[in-house]
């Protein structure tokens, strides 16, 4: 009996280890569609912009990092505040991220399958991909340092708020929301954010003319922005896989692959007809159209990787990259400017994600769906344009029109990403 006793626990201890590992390169996995996001947005704007897109984008990673760790892991996973809107205000000066973790005797009594620190590394990759959607919407005229006080807010405040509402036990959980991996708590929060920003910041110079034309801009380096697409499809399957938290039995283990097939059909499907609709609306196979397609198929599929078949992954991930063309192109005769198409990728197809989910998942609830599009969007949206205003009268959000004509490289950074290429005309 002692015998099997030991056993039992070494199994135990094992499935923990695996379990641990496992959402250890998950998280790693998504770091690295940070660099995704550093190229695609590095090669859709000019070149004159790039050193800075590249400071944003390592920046943003890191703030987000530290203000996750010092109070938006506590604010996002409190603790006993199941069903609630906010937590306890006495419970956040005890936030601070410990490195105490599970002993033995926790694993070995089944009340822990994976390591509390393992958790943390997961889900702040997450808040950095939220501010990182931001980053491309508001390319080009925003300064820099303006932008780090946004990142500050939303990673450690606004984005943990609406987070714990979902995956904290909040009351859109215990109202059958159901966002399997971030669709709407990631992506739509970022896009959320970004409109905000945008509509306060106005359009690059030149992008809309007086009577209404719509003036392209093209990106400096398209290889690049192709290279970080590439990147955020294979982080994704860390984004989505992740979310399954377990791989350690075999329901796990094929629950998994399944996740990672219908992320990988719903990036095709939405690159695929994302293509064709530009072909056919455009008369030309838009790149740029088919790369954003790729990324709603995936963005799509986020909000439920785990129920639809593989053909139908495809379907949402198809209808997904016909959505982000149309919205780029609704947008743009809006005059609302989004240099990398962020908005309408994350945000009009993370609402479309957030959907379909009813088409697939017997436990989900259009009413309880809906309820949870509005309040994220509205406390993102709100609490975001209340900073960013607050922002734009005290430091100012925009850089002048000289330091926008010359390159925001220049004057928010003083070097050049391409010295020998790039010029002011």
């Amino acid at each position: 009996m002692e015998d099997v006793t030991q056993i039992a626990t070494q199994v135990t201890e094992l499935a923990y280890a695996l379990d641990t590992f496992y959402f250890l390169v998950c998280g790693a996995l998504v770091m690295w569609m940070a660099a995704g996001f550093t190229m695609l947005e590095s090669g859709l704007v000019r070149a004159k912009n790039t050193a800075e897109i590249l400071t944003k984008n390592v920046g943003l990673y890191s703030i987000a990092c530290i203000m996750y760790m010092l109070c938006g892991y506590s604010i996002m996973y409190p603790g006993g505040f199941e069903g609630g809107v906010f937590q306890s205000l006495s419970t956040l000066g005890s936030g601070l991220l410990g490195s105490a973790d599970n002993d033995v005797a926790t694993v070995v009594a089944g009340d822990a399958y994976y390591s509390n620190l393992s958790d943390f590394f997961f889900q702040v990759v997450f808040v950095a991909t939220a501010m990182s959607i931001v980053s491309g919407a508001v390319a080009e005229r925003m300064k820099l340092w303006s932008f780090f006080l946004f990142a500050v807010i939303l990673t450690g405040f606004i984005y943990p708020v609406q987070g714990f509402w979902k995956w904290g036990a909040g009351w859109l959980d215990a109202a059958g929301f159901l966002d399997f991996a971030g669709s709407g708590v990631v992506h739509m929060c970022g896009a959320a954010a970004a409109l905000a920003g945008v509509l306060l910041l106005g359009a690059r110079k030149g992008k809309y003319g007086p009577r209404g034309q719509i003036n392209a801009i093209p990106g400096c380096n398209l290889p690049l922005a192709a290279l970080g697409t590439l990147i955020l499809w294979l982080g994704w399957f860390g984004f989505n896989g992740g979310s399954e938290l377990k791989v350690s039995d075999v329901g796990e283990a094929n629950a998994v692959a399944l996740v990672f097939v219908n992320t990988n059909m719903a990036a095709a499907g939405g690159l695929v007809f994302a293509l064709l609709l530009s072909r056919l609306w455009f008369g030309k196979a838009d790149l740029t159209m088919a790369l954003n397609g790729a990324l709603a198929g995936l963005v799509a599929i986020t909000a439920e990787p785990l129920t639809p078949s593989p053909i139908a992954a495809t379907t949402i991930g198809a209808v997904g990259g016909v959505l982000v063309v149309a919205s780029i192109v609704l947008l743009d005769k809006l005059k609302i400017d989004d240099p990398v198409g962020a908005i309408s990728v994350h945000g009009t197809v993370g609402i479309w994600g957030l959907l379909a989910v009813c088409f697939t998942n017997p436990d989900a609830s259009l009413i309880a769906q809906l309820k949870g599009i509005v309040s994220i969007f509205a406390w993102v949206f709100g609490t975001s344009f209340v900073f960013w205003f607050a922002i734009k009268k005290t430091f100012g959000i925009r850089v002048s029109e000289e330091e926008e004509y010359e390159g925001v490289d220049i004057s928010e950074c003083g070097l050049e990403a391409y010295p020998e290429f790039t010029s002011a005309e």
